[in-house]
């Protein structure tokens, strides 16, 4: 899925709210329920999915504002204005205007003008560019240089007051940004460096005329080392470009000869040498090179990608569609008791939506691990969650096996993901939490090894919030 520059920044930050805020005190189901509700009358039926993610995250973002600043503001922040840029080649114009002196007494030095300095200067940025698009050639990823700068700007940016929930929602929210806005940001960063490098050169050349009219600059030049051959074979090679489109030749060397200081002459020839070679070797190259990655960023400025698969937006086009989730949980040894098999339907609920239908299957027993499913199983692209009983020690051989089968069954278009009930198991550690954590760490080991996400969860608990923000994370990492 692609959403423009506008609609991804509040979609992003408004995924790092839902996303990562545990209690829900901030931002509540009700306040969930009422933003996919208030978006789908506002698109209608007929709206595409990005058109109800985008204003969804509208929505939600003006409700957040008026509870908490520090998240509308950082989007706001990051809007890009357009004005900027312009200010930006402004500057640089001006900036080249603003070079008053060119040489002491109104004379050029033909082989030190400031316009030699920047010839060589766009030359040497050529290269560069040259070598930077053979070594990374046909990755769109700006260069890691560019990568942090924007993960500073827009951490400084988000950085909120104070840390608890919020902080951490702003630190997601910079994270997501700046990996998803990096290629955009690197194509706005080359364009306005090449035009400003244009309107530089620009500026430098107005000035040079515009005070050539009141002056008379006179041209000259000096050196310890380079004799009039030398300085005009340099010269013929520097001024080329100049020469070609002017039809103005080059001094001989004998002219050369004749201006060696401290004698002169009146620098017009040169001064049009100058100005054509830069519009030449520096303006158009750079105005092109402007062209080239303002076309690459409009592209990328309505095209951000973002992940249409991932759970949680998954979550909301099913409401939004009138389609309901079907979580399919499978208990492996383990009699899920009344209490449990609430939290279940509770932790279902926040990571699917409340419209989610959860089918709990008879457990499997103990040895049965690799025996064929007799349950049904949720359409394609369904998921599917392993119950476990924190009590038991994990195994490579039932528990591992186990996963292996279901996993196979799911397929490559379902979800399969592992909850580990640990209720049952803290109300035996007396309220140890190294014996706890050893017992959770075990868990997550063996479903490292099977490739499967797992969560954590006392599924009898009343407070349940930590517990879906970990299935939740769970989930995303499933489907990665």
């Amino acid at each position: 899925m692609a959403l423009d520059e506008g609609g991804a920044l509040d979609v992003v930050a408004v995924r790092a709210l839902e996303s990562t805020e545990r209690t829900r005190t901030l931002w509540t189901d009700a306040d969930r329920a009422w933003a996919s509700r208030a978006a789908a009358e506002v698109v209608g039926e007929r709206g595409t999915p990005q058109a109800f993610l985008a204003q969804r995250a509208q929505l939600a973002l003006g409700r957040a504002g008026e509870r908490f600043k520090a998240l509308p503001r950082a989007v706001r922040s990051l809007r890009w204005r357009p004005w900027v840029g312009t200010v930006i080649v402004l500057m640089a114009f001006v900036a080249g205007v603003a070079i008053d002196r060119i040489g002491g007494a109104q004379r050029i030095n033909v082989l030190a003008p400031p316009v030699l300095a920047v010839l060589v200067w766009n030359l040497a940025v050529y290269g560069l560019l040259l070598v930077g698009f053979v070594v990374r050639y046909g990755d769109v990823q700006p260069s890691g240089l560019l990568r942090r700068a924007v993960a500073a700007v827009a951490g400084g940016l988000m950085k909120p007051q104070g840390g608890g929930e919020l902080g951490a929602v702003m630190a997601r929210f910079a994270g997501d940004w700046t990996r998803i806005s990096a290629p955009l940001y690197g194509a706005r960063a080359s364009r306005l460096l090449h035009l400003g490098a244009a309107a530089l050169a620009a500026g430098l050349l107005a000035g040079l005329y515009l005070r050539g009219i009141a002056l008379e600059y006179r041209a000259s030049w000096e050196s310890t080392f380079l004799d009039a051959g030398s300085v005009r074979r340099l010269l013929a090679i520097a001024f080329a470009p100049g020469a070609a489109l002017t039809g103005i030749p080059v001094p001989s060397a004998p002219e050369v000869e004749a201006i060696r200081a401290p004698a002169a002459e009146n620098a017009a020839r040169w001064l049009h040498l100058m100005a054509a070679t830069v519009v030449l070797v520096v303006i158009v190259p750079r105005s092109l090179l402007a062209l080239s990655a303002w076309l690459i960023e409009r592209h990328r400025s309505t095209h951000l990608p973002l992940a249409l698969d991932e759970p949680y937006f998954q979550r909301l086009l099913r409401g939004f569609r009138g389609g309901r989730a079907r979580v399919h949980v499978v208990p492996y040894s383990y009699a899920v008791p009344a209490p449990a098999t609430a939290g279940i339907e509770q932790l279902v609920a926040r990571a699917f939506g409340g419209g989610a239908a959860v089918t709990i299957a008879a457990p499997v027993r103990y040895g049965d691990e690799s025996a064929p499913a007799t349950t049904v199983w949720p359409e394609a692209g369904g998921t599917v969650i392993a119950l476990f009983n924190a009590t038991a020690t994990p195994e490579r051989e039932p528990h591992g096996a186990f996963l292996d089968r279901l996993a196979a069954q799911v397929g490559p278009a379902g979800t399969l993901v592992a909850l580990i009930d640990d209720g049952p198991f803290r109300a035996h550690a007396d309220d140890e939490p190294a014996r706890l954590e050893g017992r959770r760490a075990s868990w997550r080991a063996l479903c490292n090894e099977r490739r499967v996400p797992c969560a954590f969860a006392d599924l009898a608990a009343s407070d349940i919030a930590g517990a879906a923000a970990d299935l939740e994370r769970a989930l995303e990492d499933a489907v990665r």
